[in-house]
């Protein structure tokens, strides 16, 4: 990718995407963030521009400028990219780290982080707006849905499901073609070893339903 990127969100997974684009050579022109005392600062080199819905600032991400959604609230992702979608005709592009391993045969939606060292197998198939931390595994033939969240060092092994909106905690093992259901949520260190009902919360190795 050779055009500039704004990144809208300047905390934690800003601060991963701006580095994410440096590692690639990519020209990231700033920050957009709603919390107003970031504006007019830096990080890095890096300047928070303004507010995600300045109708100024927005004018730059177009044709010859991308954009990238670094915010953790799922919800918000989404009113984001729609909103990018109507006002501007364009989708959040992906920000998949130099270090990170991607099959030629998945295939992968539009503005996903991926992190370093994550890889992602053969037939596994990515939604959209997920957030793929650093040296997680999605194993050949996985399914990981629109809007989710896998923390660093989980392993989705082969042919199983993380349905939309689904939030996978560090450490992580879902089970071979076992799924998650929408919206759930399961805790650091689990081992999933059977379906997970949608809008559940479970914990521990094996996972059961707390709450």
């Amino acid at each position: 990718m050779k055009n500039p990127v704004v990144i809208f969100g300047a905390g934690t997974l800003g601060k991963i995407a701006v580095d994410i684009f440096n590692e690639n050579d990519v020209l990231v022109y700033g920050f957009l963030d709603d919390k107003s005392e970031l504006h007019s600062t830096e990080i890095g080199n890096v300047r928070v521009m303004g507010s995600t819905d300045d109708g100024g600032m927005l004018k730059m991400v177009g044709n010859k400028t991308e954009a990238f959604l670094a915010v953790k609230n799922k919800d918000d992702r989404k009113q984001l990219a729609s909103m990018l979608n109507e006002r501007r005709k364009t989708m959040p592009i992906n920000a998949i780290h130099k270090s990170a391993v991607v099959s030629e045969e998945a295939i992968i939606g539009h503005g996903n982080l991926i992190g370093a060292l994550s890889s992602i197998g053969p037939f596994a198939i990515i939604g959209d707006l997920t957030i793929i931390r650093s040296s997680v595994v999605i194993d050949a033939q996985a399914v990981v849905g629109d809007y989710t969240e896998i923390g660093s060092g989980s392993v989705i092994n082969s042919k199983a499901t993380v349905d939309e909106g689904a939030f996978i905690g560090s450490n992580v093992t879902v089970i071979s073609g076992v799924t998650v259901g929408k919206n759930a949520r399961v805790g650091a260190g689990s081992v999933v070893i059977e379906n997970v009902e949608e809008n559940t919360t479970v914990f521990g190795n094996p996972a059961k339903k707390v709450g």
